[in-house]
């Protein structure tokens, strides 16, 4: 990962848990729930790490009332 925040490698660090060799469909709510972080502060950052990140695909999937994104592993 090139150069990430420590907000933004704990992001990863939850994501690439909670993938396992699967895939996930997770929004920035639960996210944040489990780091300590809010769900704007999340929000505002899987975009940028769905360009930066090497470890995890993120892809934002759907939209209802909050996006859905669908991570999987690189």
């Amino acid at each position: 990962m090139s150069e990430l925040s420590e907000e933004d490698r704990r992001i990863v660090e939850d994501l690439r848990e909670r993938v396992g060799s699967g895939e996930s469909y997770v929004r920035a709510k639960q996210i944040a729930e489990r780091i300590g972080l809010s769900a704007k502060q999340v929000g505002v950052r899987l975009p940028k790490l769905a360009e930066k990140s090497d470890e995890v695909e993120i892809e934002k999937w759907g939209r209802a009332k909050s996006t859905t994104w669908r991570v999987t592993r690189a």
